[in-house]
């Protein structure tokens, strides 16, 4: 399997993080997972009929998909003739392209776009990031994030901020931040926080190997003890920790 990652022109940089490829080779016949990073995306299959969302949904050639914001893993069969493209948004900025169902319609789900959204496949392939940098330069429609600073404050911390504490730095209500969330983000303030908590933990765990205990990670990381930490990767991620 070859991947790789393009970044995006830099007007388009604080609303898309990358564009991807994908293309199997003829050893490739495996399914490929994907976890949770709170990010929405769209996919358009350049290759023969692809199987994702763990075989729940055949996305065909020549169309596009928008993949919502995933609570758990997923994934996805790659054969030698998988040809996928797709584009990578930062969180929140889905509506700063389209007019389109809130984003909690979405979550954990991959929908076919209509056509008059979706990419122009004679042009992906003649050059994939120039074109998806027109693309997306023409239909930007505002260039704020209402959300940009809730969000940083929930990396900043990896995670642990409460959800009061989030609402009272960002001067708005919890009421007031949920709904923003699932509409704009499709996931609760507090599910989005879980997820860049276990991501901070993900990468810590892969980084240490066996030179730290799981108990020290999951402390460091916010969780109440080793077993919360196991059962949240166990969720997000269908494995153990020592599968990882």
């Amino acid at each position: 399997m070859n991947y790789k990652e393009i970044k995006p022109h830099k007007e388009l940089e604080p609303f898309i993080h990358s564009y991807w490829e994908l293309k199997g080779d003829k050893l490739d016949r495996q399914w490929e997972r994907n976890f949770p990073d709170g990010c929405a995306g769209l996919v358009m299959n350049l290759g023969e009929t692809c199987l994702t969302d763990n075989g729940s949904v055949a996305m065909e050639f020549g169309k596009t998909y928008v993949v919502g914001a995933m609570t758990s893993f997923k994934d996805s069969f790659i054969e030698n003739n998988t040809h996928l493209v797709g584009v990578c948004l930062r969180p929140a900025t889905f509506a700063n392209f389209y007019n389109y169902a809130p984003q909690n319609e979405l979550t954990d789900a991959t929908v076919e776009f209509e056509k008059t959204n979706s990419f122009n496949i004679d042009q992906i392939r003649v050059d994939l990031s120039n074109y998806l940098n027109l693309y997306f330069t023409d239909r930007i429609k505002n260039k704020k994030n209402q959300l940009l600073s809730v969000i940083d404050d929930i990396h900043s911390s990896n995670g642990q901020l409460s959800i009061y504490e989030l609402s009272k730095r960002n001067h708005t209500t919890v009421r007031q931040l949920e709904r923003s969330f699932k509409t704009q983000i499709g996931i609760s303030p507090k599910e989005y926080s879980n997820i860049i908590r276990f991501q901070n933990a993900l990468s810590i765990i892969k980084t240490s190997g066996e030179n730290r205990s799981l108990l020290d990670i999951a402390f460091e990381c916010g969780y109440y003890d080793h077993s919360h930490l196991a059962n949240e990767i166990k969720r997000k991620t269908g494995l153990s920790p020592s599968q990882l």
